[in-house]
């Protein structure tokens, strides 16, 4: 019998991806769910392309408690909830910052409600290497203190993460796993689910890809004077499978009651830092295309640089990175190309 995930963000960038990863393990059945404000309900076709099962999609906002208590009435016997469903621009919570914490805060309230009513057993939850703020030491490893936030959005991630040990302490029936995210790229290898970006995305390599298929003019580099190695940030980037196959690790890890206590924080990243520049130049590489960028002041929120020691997740999950930069590079631009067929026939 197949164990029951409900996907919450199911329909987002890395949600999709999970779900993709959980068909193709074989041992789970996952349920998505998501009001897609940020996403697209067309996101659960491209699951089904590309691995031919028609995954269900409750289009709830999970900040409805009333709706979203109704999934779980409809869907029965759920093993784990994996909560990726949050705002997670930067730039945007700088501006935004109510928006942001009524809607991480509220919509992971009523997950662990939800949780504790419906005794679901297995509880994953999706944070961010953002709680570290700007670090002394690099590596960063699960025992570097959490940092001042610089943004709204790192903030509601250091308080999710104190929600969650609170709730843990009182459900010693529950087992809770926070996975603390590097930088996601990329998209499936087969190309046919990506991230779905704005018009004007805020991450690099939405950035990059737009750029290099001619969506926007000129890109610019956010800084050139930090202590760095090339004076751009630095960021670990993992390919979003990696990140996807984690959750896969991290369930298994809870179902079968692996830590010695019933909440275990893992970061999940590289442990490589590659700069703006690098990464532009090893699009370039990859693609033979010239990249039009400039060079820019700082941005408001940014950190000089960060990567991650990801060595705990080795040992305890049995999970390590299996796309290098030129998989990330790849298989983002292969998504964009798929992207830009997409919309010519669209006109």
């Amino acid at each position: 019998m197949k164990h029951k995930i409900l996907v919450t963000g199911g329909t987002g960038y890395i949600g999709s991806h999970t779900i993709i990863e959980l068909i193709r393990d074989g041992r789970f059945e996952p349920v998505a769910v998501d009001n897609c404000s940020r996403s697209t309900a067309n996101t659960i076709n491209r699951i089904k392309k590309i691995t031919g099962v028609q995954v269900p999609l409750y289009k709830v906002d999970i900040c409805d408690k009333e709706a979203f208590f109704k999934v779980f009435e409809e869907e029965k016997n759920i093993c784990g909830v994996i909560h990726f469903a949050a705002f997670k621009s930067v730039p945007e919570s700088m501006h935004e910052p109510l928006m942001y914490y009524r809607n991480n805060l509220n919509s992971l309230e009523n997950v662990l409600d939800a949780c504790a009513q419906y005794h679901v057993p297995n509880f994953i939850f999706s944070s961010s290497c953002s709680i570290y703020g700007e670090v002394p030491k690099l590596p960063v490893s699960e025992s570097t203190p959490v940092g001042q936030a610089f943004c709204p959005y790192a903030h509601t991630k250091q308080i999710g993460e104190e929600i969650i040990r609170y709730f843990a302490a009182i459900h010693p029936e529950m087992n809770n796993v926070i996975l603390r995210y590097f930088n996601p790229v990329g998209a499936d290898m087969s190309g046919l689910n990506g991230e779905l970006s704005p018009d004007k995305p805020n991450n690099l390599m939405p950035i990059i890809m737009q750029a290099g298929i001619g969506r926007i003019d000129k890109m610019t580099v956010f800084g050139t004077d930090y202590d760095t190695k090339d004076g751009s940030c630095i960021r670990d980037y993992i390919h979003v499978s990696d990140i996807a196959r984690a959750h896969i690790c991290a369930l298994l890890y809870a179902i079968e009651h692996r830590g010695a206590n019933n909440c275990d924080v893992f970061n999940l990243g590289s442990g490589n830092g590659v700069s703006v520049l690098e990464m532009i130049h090893a699009f370039e590489e990859v693609t033979g295309i010239k990249l039009n960028y400039e060079l820019g002041g700082r941005r408001e929120g940014d950190i000089p640089a960060i990567y991650s020691n990801s060595a705990k997740a080795a040992e305890k999950l049995h999970w390590s990175c299996q796309h290098d930069i030129r998989d990330m590079v790849t298989s983002a631009w292969k998504w964009e190309q798929e992207l830009a067929k997409e919309r010519k026939a669209e006109k």
